[in-house]
């Protein structure tokens, strides 16, 4: 979800608002702002392939949603990535849904509990939310350590999700917890590797509350993306793209084969969704394009 942009002769920023601000910049200035016709945008048809494919709204500051659901439509894509209910009907319009609804603030989760009540709270709105439009996915986070060691926090990501769980299930929602870098983007971050996130899915034990596998952040973890996808895909509900280093486009400018990673979640029979989520830095609308054909498969 939200890392790190980097912009030549700027240090990297740490928050998603940073994040947005950081591809205005970067959108102002190297690539070309507005719209483009379908064809140009559209350059595969997702719909042609095995996985659902989407694109998350906060990485596209200067493209308007209504113009980023005109372009994702053409492209084949299902939904719009990480949205609050303010935004549904917009995307309803064009057929669309949301493939992964917000709830609470990423830093402030379930693994500390001064947070905990705020992070539920935030977490059963979200569910009614996405249960009322018949839609799959919420996201949720385990939130900054600030000193609690992982046990602990283990623990108490355990105690908060069998409170809230049930209420998922009933609903017919998922719960996906994202696996976000510490070492880069998200300091201090508690589910920062694909080990301890699947244990906490085991103790979990339950269908309805998963891990969010955001690819940039596990390749600056851990690596062995391939390898991890095809040993624990049971417990990934959701895939985030995003080219290292930097998040920006998943072409042949960074070290992931994002080809062969589509081709690997796809082989699983990954029935959930696939959401770009890379900071453009040429015409935002024509990468996202180029994304989608690639990862067609």
């Amino acid at each position: 979800m939200s890392s790190s942009a980097r912009i030549p002769g700027q240090d990297a920023p740490r928050t998603r608002r940073e994040l947005f601000q950081a591809a205005a910049v970067a959108t102002a200035a190297g690539a070309l702002i507005g719209n483009v016709p379908a064809a140009a945008a559209a350059k595969g048809k997702a719909g042609s392939g095995r996985l659902k494919q989407s694109v998350c709204r906060w990485c596209y500051g200067k493209v308007s949603l209504e113009d980023l659901c005109s372009a994702g439509k053409s492209m084949g894509l299902v939904g719009i990535d990480l949205l609050g209910p303010s935004d549904f009907e917009a995307i309803k319009k064009h057929g669309l849904i949301c493939t992964m609804v917000n709830s609470h603030p990423l830093s402030d989760g379930l693994c500390d509990p001064k947070f905990r009540d705020s992070a539920l709270k935030a977490m059963n709105a979200a569910i009614e939310a996405t249960s009322r439009e018949g839609w799959r996915n919420v996201i949720c986070f385990s939130g900054n350590a600030r000193g609690i060691d992982r046990k602990t926090g283990m623990d108490n990501c355990v105690a908060a999700l069998k409170e809230i769980v049930p209420v998922a299930e009933k609903a017919n929602v998922i719960l996906n917890m994202e696996l976000l870098n510490s070492k880069v983007d998200h300091h201090d971050y508690m589910c920062d590797n694909s080990t301890w996130g699947v244990e906490l899915v085991k103790r979990v034990g339950s269908d309805h509350f998963k891990l969010l596998y955001d690819i940039y952040h596990m390749q600056i973890m851990e690596g062995d993306v391939i390898r991890t996808i095809e040993r624990d895909h049971a417990a990934f509900g959701h895939y985030h793209t995003g080219g290292n280093p930097g998040r920006h486009e998943i072409d042949e400018s960074q070290e992931l084969n994002y080809k062969a990673i589509a081709r690997a979640i796809a082989d699983v029979k990954f029935d959930g969704f696939f959401a770009h989520e890379f900071l453009p830095v040429r015409q935002p609308l024509a990468s996202l394009g180029e994304a989608v054909e690639l990862c067609t498969v």
